[in-house]
């Protein structure tokens, strides 16, 4: 009976961890963490209390098994701590951001930079810095927080955005953008008669973006889902700064 219940418990821990990490490609990664960490945790007890009650011909592998599971118990604890608090990498999902960033590309997110986030929710155990105008940041989508989006940041508190036949005004100044393309030659008034996604695309405001939120936009104007359509971002769902662009390795280099 134990030797059924060590075959048994180590497939169904090994059946779970592959379930979760290719089968749940939605999933948060820092919540895959915590649950494989419970998953692994659960398997080590277990393992503890089969190692007291078998045979010494099970026993070796036994124990060899709970060394392997503590060990990646400990890789896992590690390593939610990293991606939750430290920095995490990134795959670019779309073309909102072209010609800063192709589909695919894959860059590291600096998490620590706008302070210690409360894992699971929007509250921050420490706030160090602000988002500022220029910085491109990664963020949880508000209207589906299992959804991470890449942006950029383009008005902070208090400052008045508006868009005119496609060009950004900030505080009622013309913005250069150096980084902004656009794909579409046609501008669309801003007309409750209009699809969705014309309606605010290219003329938009004057608004204020509120307290503690942020104004985001992406570099690819016209091929973009952002705070044109469903508004300012809460600080709390900001996740962390673009800060790394490591794949693939002729496009490697420092975000800006």
């Amino acid at each position: 009976m134990v030797t059924l219940l060590y075959y048994l418990s180590t497939s169904i821990t090994i059946a779970m961890m592959l379930f979760i990490f290719f089968k749940l490609p939605e999933m948060q990664t820092e919540l895959k963490m915590v649950i494989v960490g419970g998953i692994l945790g659960v398997e080590a007890l277990l393992l503890t209390w089969i190692n007291k009650r078998t045979k010494e011909k099970l026993a070796k592998k036994v124990t060899i098994t709970r060394e392997w599971v503590n060990t990646g118990l400990v890789a896992v604890a590690l390593a939610w701590v990293i991606m939750s608090f430290i920095i995490q990498a990134f795959k670019i999902p779309s073309g909102s951001m072209m010609n800063t960033f192709k589909i695919g590309d894959h860059i590291f997110v600096a998490k620590f930079i706008y302070g210690i986030h409360l894992p699971f929710s929007k509250r921050y155990i420490w706030q160090i810095n602000e988002p500022k105008r220029g910085e491109v940041i990664v963020f949880q989508f508000p209207d589906d927080p299992k959804k991470d989006f890449i942006k950029r940041c383009i008005g902070v508190p208090g400052d008045i955005i508006q868009i005119k036949d496609k060009r950004l005004f900030i505080n009622e100044e013309l913005q250069e953008e150096t980084y902004a393309i656009y794909t579409d030659e046609k501008v669309y008034p801003n007309s409750r008669h209009l699809a969705l996604m014309y309606r605010n695309r290219d003329n938009l405001g004057p608004i204020v973006v509120p307290e503690d939120s942020y104004f985001v936009m992406g570099d690819n104007r016209d091929q973009s889902y952002d705070s044109r359509f469903w508004g300012p971002l809460e600080r709390g769902y900001i996740k962390g700064k673009a800060l790394f662009l490591y794949w693939p390795p002729k496009r490697v280099r420092i975000i800006r």
